[in-house]
């Protein structure tokens, strides 16, 4: 059995590998159902794993914050899932997962507007060479079987990287708050609402979806990925340092890319690559910390 302080490090691994495989198996499902269908399914489950949860909290949300709380469901779920489940159609799994890398970029922004944090140059340059990265891999894309419009597609992944950072600004200051199973069942059933004119889809398409195998793929995706990836994650958090948990996110478009390949077939143009290279270069830009930050507690564990 694994030692107490190897737990955290597997739950966060096995959080990060749920997140990666998330994108080819939204990917495959997206093949036989309308994005709005597939997400109204994920959330219908997610539902129904959190019905034992549901007896046990009874949120108590304040009036003051019912505009925040508001914000943050249409952001996450209901935005987020829109816009990824769309980009998935014109985007290859690949290249949405590389595109994903750049939220800790757009939430250091985001804290800095209106957070007031402090942005430094290196977070800054960090953000555009990141995003130039992921311009240039949609310029150098083709259209194919697996990415029908990458320019689109990767455009729509981008927004909602966007709408996931803004979600986490909100959730950092609602959490003080309110527990963070409180909000997640908030957010499903925000999502389940949101995406209910996909349910008669689902139901319509039952038996072929069963016959072909993508009800394993939706209970994955509801169960696993929309739930257990979180819980994982929040457990590792609360183990180990922020900044050595949030390290961990840096291996979802690696693991993306990886399933991409193994399991859809998908590849990258050496173009592609070079600037996907450029997007990883840019996340690492950013978290390197500052020189002077380093100097001082090089000299500090001296003194």
């Amino acid at each position: 059995m694994p030692s107490p302080s190897l737990l955290p490090i597997l739950a966060l691994l096995a959080a990060v590998l749920l997140w990666g495989l998330s994108y080819p198996a939204m990917k495959s499902v997206l093949a036989a159902l309308d994005p709005q269908a597939v997400m109204w399914a994920r959330m219908a489950v997610a539902l129904l794993v959190l019905t034992p949860v549901l007896r046990r909290v009874r949120p108590r949300f304040r009036k003051a914050d019912a505009a925040a709380l508001a914000v943050m469901c249409l952001l996450m779920p209901c935005a987020y899932f829109f816009f990824e489940s769309n980009a998935l159609r014109y985007t290859t799994a690949m290249q949405a997962g590389i595109v994903s890398a750049t939220v800790p970029l757009l939430v250091a922004c985001g804290a800095a507007l209106f957070l007031k944090e402090r942005l430094t140059p290196r977070s800054l340059a960090g953000l555009v060479l990141a995003l130039a990265g992921v311009s240039l891999m949609s310029l150098l894309g083709r259209a194919s079987e697996t990415a029908a419009n990458p320019l689109l597609g990767n455009a729509l992944e981008v927004c909602a990287m966007v709408c996931a950072a803004g979600s986490m600004l909100l959730l950092k200051r609602l959490a003080g708050r309110y527990g963070s199973w409180s909000l997640t069942i908030l957010q499903t059933v925000a999502g389940a609402v949101f995406f209910l004119p996909g349910a008669p889809e689902v139901f319509r398409r039952a038996p072929a979806l069963l016959a072909g195998g993508q009800v394993w793929v939706l209970l994955f995706l509801g169960s696993a990925v929309t739930l257990g990836a979180f819980g994982l994650y929040n457990f590792g958090m609360s183990r180990l340092p922020a900044g050595r948990a949030s390290a961990f996110i840096n291996l979802v478009p690696v693991l993306a890319v990886v399933f991409g390949w193994l399991l859809l077939g998908e590849s990258l143009t050496p173009g592609q690559a070079w600037a996907a290279l450029l997007v990883l270069a840019g996340v690492g830009l950013s978290q390197m910390p500052a020189r002077s930050a380093v100097g001082r507690d090089s000299r500090a564990s001296l003194s």
